[in-house]
């Protein structure tokens, strides 16, 4: 078999005559390129595999293969591009590892402009060196001879890589005055200032100095205790209109279910120390301290951030009572249920019959619902249509007390701040 002058011409001359390539191992026929030495363009040609062609590798500037081959991709690596082009770009790179090219195998960006030049659709690449370059002797950027003829038609040269020449440019007398008037009016952009630049000069003072009068207004407002608005709605509001002293306290409804985790034993450890301990081991804890019945009234004492008209925030001793019935709610007078923001529920509807509100969705529609379950125990479907949130205790695990206790707070004070927020300056 004869081997020819430019490996690659032979290849694009065996694609565009669908002659059957096949693989050789030097003696005999071989099934994949894998186990090839040789590849078998035509029954008279075939080439070692390894063969370097005229296509480059990005990055490099030699236009000769034969004296630096690693310049230029082989034969196999051309092959594979065109026996894989209909294959993805994963499957791509697989395909040609596999065939033993780890690396010199044309890249996935390349590999459309590489078939279609192989197929016969352009007649040019990029990347391919003129066959000229390599048939003359004379190094790249030799000035050619004086005798030697050139092709006189305009706008082409002998050089495969040379360009048309250029026509010159005439520039036209209106479009240069319509630049010009454009470039006038342009403004270059070079940092903030340049792009905030105005006409005029813009000056704030009048607007600073009307904002300062009120902030005045305000801090002075603050400082006695009501703001300018309070004030002046104090001095035309009746006085049974006028918000509620600043010593009603929040007041906090639990179950006197004996069952229920949360009872008049463990519930000020529970909210104020953010602790839980079952209520047996609290009843018998407060015997061994002599107090054998539970208080029908607890406070319950937090710390919470204040912020003041002003803007400045100030820490407050926040106080809670607790109570665990209606008997113990009459003590703070006929508008206690205006102070009741919260009920601890166990599920159990009963426990609302002597409330104000009877009906549990009425109920949870006047105040802040919480159901009390633990971690481990299954959905209540009763509490399905209330509006309560459920609060899941862990059995075993102390450390999350916190969380859980966090997570009661802040929703209350939400609640609180959104429906009854006269109680939230207590």
């Amino acid at each position: 078999m004869s081997s020819p002058a430019d490996p690659l011409l032979a290849l694009r001359h065996a694609i565009k005559s669908k002659t059957k390539i096949t693989y050789s191992d030097g003696s005999q026929p071989v099934s994949s390129i894998a186990a090839a030495t040789e590849i078998v363009l035509s029954p008279n040609v075939s080439l070692p595999k390894s063969t370097p062609t005229r296509l480059q590798k990005p990055g490099t500037s030699s236009t000769d293969p034969s004296t630096n081959p690693g310049d230029f991709f082989t034969l196999e690596a051309v092959f594979l591009t065109w026996l894989l082009k209909d294959a993805s770009g994963a499957e791509y790179m697989k395909q040609a590892r596999e065939s033993g090219l780890m690396v010199g195998f044309v890249s996935v960006t390349e590999r459309k402009d590489l078939v279609e030049w192989l197929d016969g659709k352009s007649q040019n690449h990029p990347r391919i060196v003129s066959s000229q370059n390599l048939e003359s002797s004379t190094p790249p950027g030799t000035p050619p001879p004086s005798g030697s003829a050139l092709p006189t038609t305009p706008g082409h040269t002998s050089g495969s890589f040379a360009s048309p020449a250029k026509r010159k440019y005439v520039v036209d007398t209106a479009d240069a005055d319509v630049v010009k008037k454009i470039r006038q009016n342009e403004v270059e952009l070079r940092d903030r200032n340049t792009v905030l630049r105005g006409s005029k000069p813009n000056n704030f003072t009048a607007i600073r100095n009307v904002y300062a009068e009120k902030l005045k207004k305000i801090r002075e407002a603050s400082k006695g205790g009501a703001t300018p608005a309070a004030a002046s709605a104090s001095k035309t509001e009746p006085k049974v209109q006028q918000r509620k002293p600043r010593n009603m306290y929040p007041i906090i409804m639990i179950s006197s279910s004996p069952t229920s985790l949360i009872t008049m034993h463990n519930v000020k450890r529970f909210l104020q120390d953010a602790t839980f301990e079952p209520s047996t081991e609290a009843r018998v804890r407060a015997a061994a301290e002599g107090n054998t019945r539970p208080e029908d009234l607890i406070a319950i004492y937090r710390k919470r951030t204040h912020i003041e008209p002003s803007g400045q925030e100030r820490e407050i001793q926040a106080r809670y009572f607790v109570v665990d019935g209606v008997e113990a709610l009459a003590k703070f007078g006929n508008d206690a249920w205006d102070r009741v923001v919260a009920v601890v529920t166990t599920g159990q509807a009963w426990q609302f019959r002597p409330y104000k509100w009877t009906e549990p969705r009425t109920l949870f529609h006047h105040v802040k619902g919480f159901y009390v379950s633990w971690s481990n125990d299954p959905p209540n479907p009763k509490i399905r249509d209330w509006n309560v949130t459920e609060l899941k205790i862990d059995p075993h695990r102390r450390h999350v007390d916190k969380s859980v206790v966090a997570h009661f707070w802040k929703t209350l004070d939400t609640w609180t701040l959104a429906n009854k927020p006269w109680l939230m300056k207590s």
